[in-house]
């Protein structure tokens, strides 16, 4: 079938690389702070943390020049909504500049027009360097659940921007897939792109649509050092769009598919708690197994694209591409009633 393509521009166009000293400089000039920077990685935008010399922590995020400043005031206006929600306490907040503004307008080196922003530091270890439990996986879902209840009555008119981690529109990725490397097994991508077009895109129109966070992997959920099962905070709202309710938590479980004999046991405990707080619909039980095997599809389809445009970065771009390729391998050899049936076991 013919799709239309999404070429999304901001991950395909160079992440900004200002030096510290010039960073600094507009750090003082616009928020009138002074202090020190640490890099932090990014896909896209050139994050830092700033250790103001008032001993307050900070995150500066130079966005990616090729993305829209209306996002960045969806992103902005998503975090100011949720500072007045019961998860205020777990995500960022928005630090004004000194005139007022949530973000700031700069010219680049190359005379490219960029933004800057500041956000509160959110102390605490990332999951992904715990050990995960099963009793951290369930305050994780539950984490997540509450976490999009509290964005559930969020509107914003450029929430429905194009965005390619959209699990919910892999279709419209077809156009990179020559980009997949001749050693690679591709029968697989086809496969499971043909069930997404097949069997869940029809129905993905009659589905409940909110804004979503898109990006719950355990890089972006902090807990507490002294109790690991204890969620400190929420971060990267990058990724946040309107779409299908379920892809939120079909792109959060596929993160759970490693280190085990059965890819879906730890995934079905994390779907369980998120079903406790924010039960799914018959429907979306139906596909949820579907999109997070497309989860799995888009990283290895984006990733291998990526890589190849921007080898510099390649090591960050790479992260999770081995555990996609392992997670779609798991699921061709399992039919799709009975992955369904593995993932839903707990609820």
């Amino acid at each position: 079938m013919e799709t239309a393509t999404l070429d999304d521009a901001s991950f395909n166009t160079l992440v900004p690389n200002l030096p510290d000293n010039e960073v600094l400089a507009l750090l003082k000039r616009l928020y009138r702070k002074t202090g020190t920077l640490r890099s932090l990685s990014s896909e896209r935008d050139q994050n830092f943390r700033f250790d103001s010399d008032c001993g307050s922590r900070f995150v500066v995020k130079i966005g990616n020049p090729s993305e829209e400043h209306s996002v960045i005031g969806f992103q902005v206006k998503a975090l100011r909504h949720l500072s007045s929600t019961p998860v205020e306490g777990i995500v960022p907040k928005v630090i004004p500049t000194v005139t007022g503004k949530a973000f700031e307008v700069i010219t680049l080196p190359n005379n490219a027009k960029a933004t800057i922003r500041m956000l509160t530091y959110l102390e605490g270890t990332q999951v992904k360097e715990t050990v995960n439990t099963p009793t951290q996986r369930r305050a994780l879902g539950h984490s997540l659940a509450e976490l999009d209840l509290a964005l559930a009555d969020f509107s914003h008119p450029h929430a429905t921007h194009s965005l390619i981690w959209n699990v919910s529109a892999a279709d419209k990725l077809a156009w990179m897939l020559d980009d997949i490397a001749p050693t690679k097994d591709k029968s697989l991508v086809d496969l499971f792109m043909t069930r997404f077009t097949d069997q869940v895109l029809p129905r993905l129109n009659s589905l409940r649509k909110q804004v979503i966070h898109n990006d719950f992997h355990l890089y972006n959920i902090l807990v507490d050092p002294a109790d690991s099962d204890s969620v400190s905070g929420i971060i990267d709202f990058g990724d946040m769009l309107y779409a299908p309710l379920v892809g939120e938590v079909a792109t959060a479980a596929a993160f759970h598919m490693t280190d085990s004999s059965n890819p879906f046991e730890k995934a079905s405990e994390f779907v369980a708690a998120y079903n406790e707080k924010l039960p799914l619909t018959d429907m979306e039980k139906e596909i949820v197994t579907d999109l997070v095997i497309t989860r799995q599809l888009i990283t290895v389809i984006i990733s291998e694209w990526r890589s190849k445009r921007f080898p510099e970065n390649k090591a960050y771009i790479l992260r999770h591409n081995k555990a996609a390729w392992d997670a779609l391998k798991h699921a061709a050899d399992m039919p799709r009633h009975i992955a369904r049936d593995n993932l839903l076991n707990h609820c």
